[in-house]
């Protein structure tokens, strides 16, 4: 299959990536990023089409023909919580919602394959009822929540497109003990379960390759879907 990956240069991303081009199942890749990536160590360098693009939300005909025929995308791109103090709401909104709806209608447009499974990396604090006011950053928390129906009603109004949500939780990296220590501060405090991007990267590999079983995964959701083998 092929296979799309936006912000293949970020945190989530790049573990994607990664595991992507060691994977049978898969057989090219089209990574999307601000500058140019090369293969991690140890992977498939000839199954890997680095794409640049200034922009997440336009995309040129070249672009577009480089999307077609792909079977799936995993779009983790955004402007976490954390992050997204230092932006304007009006440009953390056009990177979070505006950017992944115009990129899900760019790759329908170019002839992918059908059925075509769009998984999105969402929050875990995404509300989808806007008539809430949650306590944790609400403005950007809906904003998520709303994005997330856009994209569902999307892939209803699109022809052969299966869209997945998945919400992990504090997601920690092998080796930083900071982030370890952060996710299980959250879980205590919380009660959402921490996921390493490791484990994230391969369950969500894991539902494009083999289809969505759900449309929302919700942290307790993708910590089941580990492979107990690994």
């Amino acid at each position: 299959m092929k296979l799309i990956i936006s912000g293949a240069t970020g945190f989530v991303g790049r573990e994607v990536l990664r595991q992507s081009l060691s994977r049978s199942e898969i057989t090219s890749v089209v990574a999307l990023a601000r500058k140019p990536i090369s293969a991690p160590e140890n992977t498939d360098a000839s199954k890997l089409k680095s794409i640049v693009i200034d922009d997440y939300e336009h995309y040129s005909e070249e672009v577009k023909k480089e999307f077609a025929g792909a079977s799936a995308c995993i779009w983790p791109v955004a402007i976490t919580p954390s992050q997204s103090t230092a932006y304007e709401f009006a440009e953390v909104k056009r990177v979070c919602q505006t950017s992944t709806i115009s990129a899900l209608k760019a790759m329908h447009e170019s002839g992918v394959s059908q059925p075509f499974r769009f998984l999105y990396v969402s929050g875990a604090l995404a509300e989808r009822d806007q008539t809430k006011t949650p306590k944790f950053r609400p403005e950007y928390s809906l904003m998520r929540g709303e994005t997330e129906t856009k994209l569902l009603a999307l892939s209803t109004e699109l022809a052969g497109i299966e869209t997945c949500i998945v919400r992990p939780g504090y997601i920690t990296a092998p080796g930083d003990i900071m982030k370890t220590i952060a996710g299980t501060v959250v879980q205590l405090t919380v009660g959402t379960p921490s996921i390493s991007v490791v484990d994230l990267a391969t369950v969500m590999l894991n539902e494009v390759v083999n289809g969505f079983d759900k449309e929302l995964l919700l942290p307790g959701d993708l910590v089941a879907k580990i492979p107990k083998n690994k």
